[in-house]
């Protein structure tokens, strides 16, 4: 039997679409990695209620996951359930794990296969050594690790310089492109007296709004410095977070096109810092047939804003 190398990624949402369209280039996956994603869609539409399940609503999620899963070929994708942190906390189908051989891919050999693990926080799992490599947002690396200090971090190749070797063996490797951004947005009365960016903030005192999970990312991205004079003001429970930083005045908030932002009479300012979905690797656990698997998503073809030193 050959050997299998597992993976985290993430059980849902963009991160792991990424994984899948990243693999979906460079193997021969394109169908799998397709049904995982219109799986995953359209059970999130059902949780949210956009949709009713086609043999209507008393069509029990069990049901669903029993027809997706396939427990006895694990080329197969596998789902399980998870509590939904919408209202009434219902379950929602996500992804579990499924396996993809390599044989014929070039440079690595033919009895090695990857498995696809989900987890609810891969970079986590990474940290306690249960595997070798993981993808994850770089946001939840901030979050966890990089160390807080005056000066701001601007860059997504700026990560591993702040991670304590003490305290993480894990690495960011590379991104995979799917860039949005942590914006700075304010009123119009606010913004009045200069630019929105960061030297506005260094002259600014009073409130910024920003999402709890985002606390110490926003320390990082910006500096202890810039954010003297500064408290951090948070959205209401249920409140969109657009509308709750035009109720302060400022804040920062993930962005890609911004129009949320504008129907709310926000004005958009500096891109603070880019967010992607990054390969990591847990340094310890990284053996010759790790690192062939790990070329499977690196290479100069990724358009991302991750540029590490050779």
């Amino acid at each position: 039997m050959g050997e299998t190398i597992p993976i985290a990624v993430p059980r849902k949402g963009r991160p792991l679409e990424s994984v899948l369209d990243r693999l979906a280039h460079r193997l021969d996956v394109t169908d799998l990695a397709d049904t995982i994603s219109s799986t995953l869609r359209h059970e999130k539409a059902l949780t949210k209620g956009t949709i009713e399940p086609a043999n209507g609503p008393d069509e029990h999620v069990y049901h669903r996951l029993a027809t997706y899963s396939s427990v006895e070929d694990p080329t197969e994708p596998e789902y399980t359930l998870l509590r939904d942190d919408r209202d009434g906390k219902p379950r929602r189908i996500v992804f579990d794990s499924v396996t993809i051989p390599l044989a014929g891919v070039d440079g690595i050999p033919g009895d090695v296969s990857i498995q696809l693990v989900g987890r609810e926080e891969p970079f986590r799992a990474l940290r306690t050594h249960e595997f070798a490599l993981g993808f994850d947002s770089a946001d939840l690396v901030l979050e966890e690790v990089v160390e807080l200090r005056p000066d701001p971090l601007e860059s997504l190749a700026d990560i591993n310089t702040r991670i304590d070797p003490s305290d993480t063996h894990v690495q960011v490797v590379t991104g995979l492109g799917d860039t949005v951004y942590h914006t700075l947005m304010a009123t119009p009365d606010v913004s009045s007296t200069g630019s929105i960016d960061r030297a506005f903030l260094e002259r600014y005192e009073g409130p910024l709004c920003i999402e709890p999970r985002y606390e110490r990312l926003v320390q990082a991205v910006l500096g202890t410095r810039v954010l003297e004079g500064v408290y951090f003001e948070y959205p209401q429970s249920g409140r969109e977070e657009e509308a709750a930083i035009a109720d302060t005045g400022i804040g920062v908030y993930l962005t890609v096109t911004g129009s949320t932002a504008r129907e709310h009479g926000l004005l958009l300012g500096e891109q603070l810092f880019p967010s992607e979905t990054v390969l990591l690797e847990s340094s310890p656990e990284v053996t010759d047939t790790v690192e062939r698997v790990r070329s499977l998503f690196a290479g100069p073809d990724l358009e991302t804003e991750l540029t590490l030193e050779p």
